[in-house]
């Protein structure tokens, strides 16, 4: 029987989170997911599969204008490969994450294959943001934010519009909160990038 088909008959839907009896290969779990279009899926590094669910429409509307904010610096730069929040990667860990807007400095997307860079990239972002919607619980997302930095992040932003702070998370760094900001800056990984705030809220 074919990976496919016995990956067909073994996953074919999604009926419960937790661990599943056997952990599946990289490949498999991108097949189990392509499977299962209409939901959106992480796994953790303990194999544990979650549900993510669809924004409503202003958390739709922020994601929309952070990727437009960001893509222009991006295009502009041109040194690495912007992402959505539909995107998937392959952390160092094991664990299958799908920040709300990434970044690949470009070598290291170049240097993956095109069967790597069809799937879920193995790799982590050097660049991630993930934007609280108000049903988002913030130890959470602060726990996923510190999960990239352990895999090889080198910047990354946990932006809450619900209290208006920006947490900034930086390798062997403490933590910082910015309490409504204007703007925040990329410098240096990000060089001439500042993210205005006023506009993502508004």
């Amino acid at each position: 029987m074919s990976t496919e088909n016995s990956l067909a008959t073994a996953w074919p839907v999604v009926l419960q989170l937790g661990p599943v009896s056997r952990k599946m290969s990289d490949h498999e779990f991108f097949e189990f997911c392509q499977l299962n279009r209409d939901l959106r899926i992480e796994r953790t590094s303990r194999g544990e599969l979650i549900i993510m669910p669809p924004t409503g429409g202003t958390t739709g509307r922020m994601n929309q204008s952070l990727a437009v904010l960001f893509g222009v610096w991006a295009d502009a730069d041109g040194s690495g490969v912007t992402f959505d929040s539909s995107t998937e990667f392959s952390l160092p860990n094991g664990a299958k994450r799908s920040p709300d807007l990434s970044w690949v400095r470009r070598q290291r997307w170049d240097a993956l294959t095109p069967q790597e860079q069809d799937e879920f990239p193995p790799l982590c972002p050097d660049f991630v943001v993930e934007l609280r919607s108000p049903s988002d619980r913030l130890p959470v997302l602060q726990a996923k934010m510190e999960e990239y930095m352990a895999n090889g992040a080198s910047l990354g932003w946990l932006i809450d519009p619900v209290e208006k702070k920006v947490y900034v998370y930086r390798p062997s760094a403490e933590v910082s909160c910015l309490d409504n900001p204007a703007t925040v800056s990329g410098e240096p990984v990000l060089p001439g990038f500042a993210m205005d705030l006023h506009r993502l809220w508004g």
